[in-house]
């Protein structure tokens, strides 16, 4: 592991298995960009239905209720890079198949809720092995760093290059923004492939140890520490919020404002380049506040966003809205990512990841649904503001936990982690 130090703070080292790891991650979220964009246009293309549109968004987090926590079991299992790389590469082969259906004019909702499901199953396997796979390429005082410069590339591909490129390619195909996908898809196989990093030396497991247990002991272990249960939680409530929110923001841009595609672009833009605002500056927030009341600080401020979003009918304002909002969104995932890797075992990581990740993610297809309804219901501006009262709820969650100052200390090795104040 290599990392250098700049003026007093770690961070990573681009040569060697982290700039791997960065390109691969950073290639695909560009592929993941065209394909998230494209599907929710292709879906109002083929029903003018909110409540099936947002079906297409709530199937794709289903996967990870039923397999979540296997998907972590297993990264904690295997070998974390091939993993990866068998992963992508079969994510790969799908959206290929997709685009196939898709040219032959054989695209419907059913299909998209498939493609959806079956891609998000296979993400389960993939992100819990990547947050494990990280800890082994740098060190532990450059997480943080590594984490903002992993999620700040993503930004960049997934909404300055990605996003509003989208219009365009649709323009030349509908099929090309997913045959680009499936490009990205192999290529980052490819990357992660060609990590050289030794496999996991783990030793023979417990005597009677099963898959069952193992998921247990990750949820135990995630349940026992108080910030990171408070952030579980947290997280939890603003995914029910975020489920409504990201069913329906095409109609709420090209309904309810009649902003159009272009509308739309700008509005994912904006939300990207607010991250990328976060992912430059939040380590002196952190420095200031620390991690969980910089967590505290971004759900205060999303939820002033999510009010505007809902109640101002102006492009502007939801646009500039979402700009805010994705600034705080980077801190948010930036420190509850860091504080797990850090407050983790490191044989524990992929369950522990994936037993957060699958609590935080069991809303959101509800959520969807919902807010699905509401916009049937009461209007299509509506699901923004239910998104800020789930808001209101985490914060509210989050409280407890950020009262007394909580060291950052993995259990493994307190004696020798340096303490960060939340």
């Amino acid at each position: 592991m290599t990392t250098v130090e700049v003026t007093g703070a770690h961070v990573p080292a681009w040569r060697g298995g982290f700039g791997r790891l960065w390109s691969a991650a950073v290639i695909s979220r560009f592929g993941d960009a065209l394909r998230g964009a494209a599907l929710p246009l292709l879906a109002v293309s083929l029903t003018d239905r909110p409540l099936l549109i947002a079906s297409v968004t709530a199937c794709g987090y289903l996967p990870w209720i039923v397999f979540g926590p296997l998907g972590g079991a297993v990264a904690d299992r295997v070998d974390q890079r091939r993993a990866m790389w068998t992963v992508d590469a079969v994510r790969g082969l799908l959206v290929a198949a997709f685009a196939v259906a898709v040219a032959l004019g054989q695209a419907s909702i059913p299909l998209l809720i498939a493609l959806a499901f079956a891609l998000t199953t296979l993400q389960t396997l993939f992100d819990n092995a990547s947050t494990a796979l990280l800890p082994t390429l740098v060190d532990r005082a450059a997480l943080g760093s590594a984490n903002a410069r992993l999620m700040t590339g993503q930004k960049i591909a997934g909404g300055l290059m990605g996003a509003p490129v989208v219009p365009l390619l649709i323009a030349a195909g509908a099929t090309v923004p997913f045959v680009a996908d499936a490009g990205t898809f192999l290529l980052a196989a490819a990357l992660v492939a060609s990590l050289r990093t030794a496999a996991p030396d783990r030793g023979p497991g417990p005597v009677g140890s099963t898959l069952r247990g193992e998921i247990a002991d990750g949820l135990r272990t995630l349940w026992s520490d108080r910030p990171l249960r408070a952030l579980c939680c947290a997280t939890a409530l603003c995914n029910v919020g975020m489920g409504a929110l990201i069913a329906t923001l095409v109609i709420l841009v090209t309904g309810w404002l009649d902003a159009g595609t272009a509308g739309y672009a700008a509005a994912t833009t904006a939300f990207t380049v607010g991250g990328l605002a976060g992912g430059v500056v939040h380590r002196r927030i952190t420095a200031r506040l620390g991690p969980l009341r910089s967590v505290l600080l971004a759900g205060l401020v999303q939820t002033g966003a999510l009010v505007v979003m809902g109640s101002v009918h102006s492009l502007t304002a939801v646009v500039a809205a979402l700009a805010v909002f994705g600034f705080m969104s980077m801190l948010w995932n930036v420190n509850t990512t860091t504080l797990m890797q850090q407050r983790t075992p490191a044989d524990m990581l992929g369950r522990v990841s994936s037993a957060f990740g699958t609590l935080a993610a069991a809303g959101a297809p509800l959520g969807a649904l919902l807010g699905g309804a509401a916009a049937t219901a009461w209007g299509l501006n509506t699901p923004a503001l239910l998104t800020a009262a789930f808001f209101v709820l985490s914060v509210i969650a989050l409280i407890p936990a950020v009262k007394p100052d909580v060291p950052v200390v993995a259990p493994q090795d307190d004696a020798t982690t340096a303490h960060v104040t939340g």
